[in-house]
């Protein structure tokens, strides 16, 4: 229970810092530590995102770092995908769906680090 809860810490720490979704964290945590199938997983880091995002949005909007236009937008495009998206893992095995999920987790990662690597820190932001 305990390491629950301090994954539960660490999790809404990198969160909030890195505006990384939960999921990211909390999926491998779930998986790798906890012994939760893929499916189980993914529902829980649902459910787990929307505290830990609240939290995150009142202290990042305090100081203006939060776009609600484009929050707005981009979640009403999150409910359908949602849907859609729960629909499509409900119907994949479970080995499927880690496969799957670790080749998005290094896509996103290798794309990151790239740009990381290959942004000019003295240009303006766009």
């Amino acid at each position: 229970m305990l390491l629950t809860i301090a994954a539960g810490v660490m999790v809404g720490v990198l969160s909030a810092l890195l505006g990384v979704g939960g999921g990211l964290l909390m999926v491998p945590f779930m998986v790798l530590l906890l012994g939760e199938t893929q499916h189980v997983a993914e529902g829980t880091s649902l459910a787990v995102i929307v505290p830990t995002a609240i939290v995150g949005v009142i202290a990042l909007s305090r100081r203006g770092f939060v776009n609600f236009v484009g929050a707005g937008l981009l979640a009403v495009g999150g409910i359908f995908g949602a849907g859609l998206g729960a629909r499509l893992a409900l119907n994949l095995d479970g080995d499927v769906l880690k496969t799957v999920f670790g080749a998005v987790v290094i896509v996103m990662g290798a794309r990151f680090v790239h740009q990381g690597l290959t942004t000019d820190p003295t240009a303006e932001p766009h």
